[in-house]
Parts: structure tokens; C-alpha cells; sequence
């Protein structure tokens, strides 16, 4: 069992962060939200609508849509073509499609690639060519599974940034995240599971300072950077 008897809720516009240990089971929460795993027991619901039973791109198509942590963009194909791929999940009209792409693509600072193949992104801009994907099957839900990862500390904090304006603009967010740099800036709750149990929920600020935390996932030396 990767999971068991983990429940909650994500808010309207939240941004809501999972975290745990490698092994946790989180990508696992992820993939049953998505539609890739089918739960053994229990409900998902997005809005009033139940989404057990459906595929993943009824699922995307009812507004929520995930990224993936090992990012693997189309390599062959334009960045604008890859994020059509997206927009065509929700658009019928090619043209509207292009026009909707190009303004996210603009939007998550990829212009100057636009007719590139994606092949030549390096991995930050990989990153955001995997969120501006996902942004163009407009999102009511967006599960970002370690989009930090692999990033530096300037480029993290521009990734902060970005993802907040997202927020702004009515998206909700559940992500998945190791750099608590990104955990602590942009979440207003925080889940932690170990062994695939929640073993803590609250505020960042609550959760960081939980003993269970500090003993399965953290260490005290997570306590001594913040107090320096």
C-alpha cells in the first residue's frame, strides 16, 4: 500500500504543498488525482463532479492537469507546437489554439524559443515549457510534481514568481516539492506524509517546526539554516 487513509481538501485558489521522504508516496497521490493510478477505495472529486473511474484526459479535461517530474517535452517540435499540444485538448480551432499558445508561451518567458525545437531548452526552460503546457489545457487544478527540482536559487525565486501571478489569476495549486525555499514562499498549507500516512498539516510555519517532521523528513539541520 503506497497511500493509506490520506484525506483533504484544496481550496479555491489555494496553493496547497505535499512533502515527505523519497518513497513517501506522493507521486503516488499524483498519479490517482491525474487518472494514471485508480485508487483501491475511496473518492476524488474536482468541484461537485467524482472523477474515479475516468481517464486522465476526461480528467484534464474537466480542468485539472498535472506536470511530471521527469520532464519530457516533445524534443522534435517547436515550443509552440508543444504547447498547442495542450491547448488542443480544450480547443477545437487550430488558430485559437496558436493564439492562446503564443501568449502563454510569452507568459512563461519562452518567446525567444517559440519556433525552436524543444530539444535545445535547457532544463529550466524545460521546466517552463512542462508549465506552460499545462497552462494551455486551462487549468482549474494544477498538480506540479517538483518543478523546482534541479534548479538554482535565482532561478527558483523567478519560478516563485511566476507561479504566484498563475495563482492570481485563478488557478489552484497542489505541489509536490523538496526545495522548501518554493514550499515556504508560495504554500498556505502544507501536507506531509511518511509511508504514505499524513503524519502533519498546517500553516509552513506550523509544519516545520513538527517533531514527527523533523524526525522523518527535515533533520535539524532544516531548523539550524532558518534560525540562521
Amino acid at each position: 500500500m503506497a497511500v493509506g487513509d490520506l484525506s483533504f481538501e484544496l481550496e479555491k485558489e489555494e496553493i496547497l504543498a505535499l512533502i515527505g521522504p523519497n518513497g513517501a508516496g506522493k507521486t503516488t497521490v499524483f498519479n490517482c488525482l491525474s487518472g494514471f493510478l485508480p485508487p483501491d477505495e475511496g473518492e476524488i472529486h474536482l468541484e461537485d463532479r467524482q472523477l474515479g473511474g475516468l481517464q486522465p484526459f476526461q480528467i484534464c479535461q474537466m480542468g485539472l492537469v498535472r506536470t511530471f517530474q521527469i520532464v519530457k517535452p516533445f524534443l522534435t517540435i517547436s515550443v509552440l507546437d508543444n504547447v498547442m499540444v495542450g491547448a488542443l485538448s480544450r480547443e477545437k480551432s487550430t488558430a485559437v489554439a496558436r493564439k492562446k499558445s503564443l501568449e502563454i508561451i510569452d507568459f512563461a518567458g519562452l518567446s525567444a524559443w517559440t519556433y525552436k525545437e524543444a530539444q535545445g531548452l535547457p532544463l529550466p526552460l524545460r521546466k517552463r515549457l512542462e508549465l506552460a503546457r499545462a497552462l494551455a489545457t486551462r487549468p482549474k487544478v494544477l498538480l506540479l510534481d517538483e518543478v523546482m527540482a534541479g534548479l538554482n536559487p535565482t532561478e527558483v525565486d523567478e519560478l516563485i514568481v511566476l507561479l504566484k501571478e498563475v495563482n492570481r489569476q485563478g488557478v489552484s495549486i497542489f505541489l509536490i516539492e523538496h526545495v522548501m525555499r518554493g514550499v515556504m514562499a508560495l504554500s498556505k498549507r502544507v501536507i506531509v506524509i511518511n509511508y504514505g500516512v499524513k503524519i502533519a498539516e498546517g500553516s509552513p510555519e506550523e509544519v516545520v517546526k513538527d517533531k514527527q517532521v523533523i524526525e522523518a523528513y527535515l533533520g535539524k539541520e532544516f531548523l539550524s539554516a532558518q534560525a540562521s
